[in-house]
């Protein structure tokens, strides 16, 4: 069943979510209202529909998750720091604050996500289904969602809250404060394992599949350091046959190949749809100001990373485009500006795809003494036009990874996550502000982002992290 023909429909189910949603973000669900809807097959369907469509949101892959993942990075910025109130522009240059509009959606949108999540997984086993096998599959699917929205959380957060169960009384959460974040990246991997088990082989869109669980689990073993466990879940992703990359890098993306064979996960949208609300604003927003509607400047490719593309590599076209009529700065043409009206683009945002399997597996083989490391670093190359890499040692292929990842996934959402992961992520900003004559010095406080006012506010047992 396509997510995106569900999503319209799930009204009645968001409004029951977000009740007392105000008293405390984790979205609380008053008991008498939830035991009244959720006990049919249909019911939980729709709820399970309202967890796939809190992924829409702007706080989550809508525009935030994307913008955080990229701009603290060296390659994109913001054109204009103070649109919005900061809130991108404070990444760039690392004063996000706790008051951060950008913070507190992030950590809110994904407890609101975890509550709809924790709500179906808590109800689904005392109802019945016409088919055993889809019961299964939809408990694999909400596993797999929590972990995804957890891993991003503790990556952003560090400590962060660690909820269960279905939330029935608001004041069930307060005084307990913020869960050890080793415990949380423990409860992310029990949540994976229980998803690559009850997962389907096969994809369909908008849903994840074993794949999508085995490459999301080798992602969260690699941010720990546990490169050999990555490396079995990796290879098995590989080795199953269930994925593989587009034959150039002008398929990927666009409205026209959604659902294409290199897409592990998407979060689905659709322009023109139930009053222009089921649109992404990210195509509008990651463009410089002046070219389309809404256009907001946030997430520009620098001119000094474009000029770092090989001569032939394809995806300097297919990946970074400019209007040099309309505005100076290079933008990124994996997201479609839509006719229907600003923000309601229409392209699926992808989450994973296979190209990043493929980098990461050759990443956990180099760091694990592994062999044919190169072979799955040119597929990749190759495939953008380029000969293969001239690297052989195992620093040098450190950095031709972290360089092909660069290209790659320009302007997903991937660069500052990948400059965390490998612990570059001081060192790389620190030496480019110097470069640029930027009074800017971060440290390791800087690399997660303060805890939203809102929620100090709420509960005194939750702390502030250090340096904010």
């Amino acid at each position: 069943m396509n997510i995106k023909q569900n999503i319209i429909y799930i009204t009645i189910v968001a409004l029951v979510l977000t009740a007392c949603a105000e008293k405390l973000d984790i979205a609380p669900i008053t008991e008498k209202s939830a035991s009244n809807f959720y006990s049919t097959e249909q019911e939980i369907e729709s709820a399970i529909s309202g967890a796939y469509a809190q992924l829409q949101n702007g706080g989550l892959y809508g525009l935030d998750l994307i913008g955080v993942g990229e701009i603290p990075g060296e390659d994109t910025f913001e054109e204009i720091a103070a649109n919005d109130g900061g809130r991108f522009g404070q990444l760039d240059d690392f004063s996000t604050n706790a008051v951060n509009d950008l913070v507190g959606d992030i950590w809110r949108e994904s407890y609101e996500g975890i509550q709809r999540i924790n709500i179906v997984l808590n109800r689904i086993n005392d109802i019945e289904f016409d088919n055993g096998t889809i019961k299964t599959n939809r408990i694999g699917e909400m596993k797999f969602l929590r972990g995804l929205l957890y891993f991003n959380l503790v990556r952003l957060y560090g400590d962060v809250p660690l909820v269960l169960e279905e939330t029935t009384n608001p004041s069930d959460y307060f005084g307990q404060g913020r869960t050890p974040a080793a415990q949380v990246w423990t409860q992310i991997e029990l949540d994976l394992n229980d998803a690559i088990q009850n997962l389907p082989t096969s994809k369909s869109a908008g849903r994840p599949a074993k794949g999508a669980a085995q490459f999301l689990l080798a992602d969260v073993q690699m941010n720990q350091g546990k490169y050999s466990d990555a490396v079995t879940n990796l290879a098995a992703v590989v080795n199953s046959g269930a994925y593989g990359l587009m034959p150039t890098t002008a398929d990927i993306f666009g409205i026209a190949n959604e659902g294409n064979s290199e897409i592990l996960f998407e979060v689905q949208f659709a322009s023109g749809v139930n009053g222009n609300s089921e649109g992404e604003p990210a195509a509008s927003q990651f463009r410089p100001s002046g070219t389309t509607a809404n256009a907001k400047g946030h997430n520009l490719p620098s001119s000094e990373f474009v000029a770092l593309f090989e001569s032939g590599d394809t995806r300097k076209d297919d990946y970074v485009g400019l209007d040099a009529a309309a505005n100076p700065f290079y933008f990124s043409l994996k997201y479609e500006v839509s006719s229907t009206g600003p923000d309601d683009g229409g392209n699926d945002h992808i989450v994973m795809r296979y190209a990043d399997v493929l980098l990461k597996y050759a990443e956990a083989l180099n760091e694990t003494g592994g062999a044919n490391v190169a072979q799955y670093l040119n597929m990749v190359r190759n495939r953008a036009g380029l000969l293969n890499t001239t690297a052989t040692t195992q620093s040098e292929l450190r950095d031709a990874i972290e360089m092909e990842r660069r290209f790659e996934f320009i302007g997903e959402g991937h660069r500052w996550f990948d400059l965390k992961r490998t612990g570059k992520a001081v060192q790389t900003m620190n030496a480019w502000f110097s470069a640029n004559n930027i009074n800017v010095t971060i440290d390791t406080d800087n690399l997660i982002l303060p805890v939203p006012q809102s929620q100090l506010d709420t509960d005194p047992a939750i702390t502030q992290n250090t340096g904010y």
